[in-house]
């Protein structure tokens, strides 16, 4: 995921990777795609594919003939098409894992159980909905009591301190995960501030709704003092997100 959401025009929201499905909240900026110069292009394709020869030599610093120079413009439009899709997103995300996970079983064929689903985000409600939902899904199930010590998700990532806002440089080495409106310039990041996130995620985890036995014990203190830093339309929205939103995940396949 840190590797494509520094590739792909896709900037990352939330995420949490549970034992057999994972959730993603993911923005996707289809006007970078066209900020980028040639060269970005390519070289950011080139970290996942090794590409056609004449891409190869182009990177290489190799000299072009007009017929290979009009090739090497109609790949870069293929390549700027995928690089702004969802569907190429999840393809190179899930496609390297299900390889390696039948050569370590032995065995061929499907890995996971069905495509990858995905719903459109129309709100910043629905959006804050969907992160907090994806952010407390350990919690939700019994896994962690908290939401800052449930491993494998954006919110211990970013209370950690295990992450870092998108940057124009690409970055294979960081969460590069999508920063808040004060960690941001205007209208480029998330539509609230940090502390109020953190607040909100911890308030909506103490919650239990629709018969979800997990939450945020009571007796804790506010997550502002553990980490030292309209109510009932938003809990409902957020407790039960797959019957507002009919979001996906995907799962793996079933145990032989």
């Amino acid at each position: 995921m840190r590797v494509l959401a520094s590739t792909f025009a896709i900037e990352l929201c939330a995420y949490a990777i549970m034992s057999n499905h994972y959730h993603l909240v993911v923005k996707i900026c289809p006007k970078k795609v066209e900020q980028w110069g040639d060269n970005d292009v390519l070289q950011r394709w080139a970290r996942l594919f090794k590409g056609p020869l004449v891409v190869q030599r182009y990177l290489a610093g190799d000299a072009l003939n007009s017929a290979e120079a009009e090739s090497l413009q109609s790949i870069l439009r293929v390549y700027r098409s995928r690089l702004k899709s969802l569907s190429w997103f999840m393809k190179c995300l899930n496609e390297p894992i299900a390889r390696r996970a039948n050569l370590e079983d032995g065995c061929t064929g499907h890995f996971w159980e069905a495509r990858f689903h995905s719903q459109a985000l129309r709100s910043d409600q629905a959006l804050l909905a969907a992160m907090a939902y994806v952010d407390l899904n350990p919690v939700r199930a019994g896994i962690s009591e908290s939401p800052e010590t449930s491993d494998f998700t954006s919110f211990k990532a970013r209370v950690t301190g295990d992450s870092k806002t998108m940057t124009s440089e690409p970055r294979s080495d960081s969460s590069c995960l999508l920063g808040f409106s004060d960690e941001n310039p205007p209208d480029v990041g998330l539509p609230i501030r940090k502390s109020e996130y953190l607040k909100l995620v911890d308030y909506t985890g103490r919650t239990v709704r629709h018969g979800n036995p997990g939450k945020v014990d009571n007796n804790m203190a506010p997550i502002l003092e553990r980490l030292g830093i309209g109510a009932d339309q938003w809990l409902d929205a957020s407790t039960d997100f797959r019957r507002h939103f009919r979001n996906g995940a995907l799962r793996l396949r079933k145990p032989a």
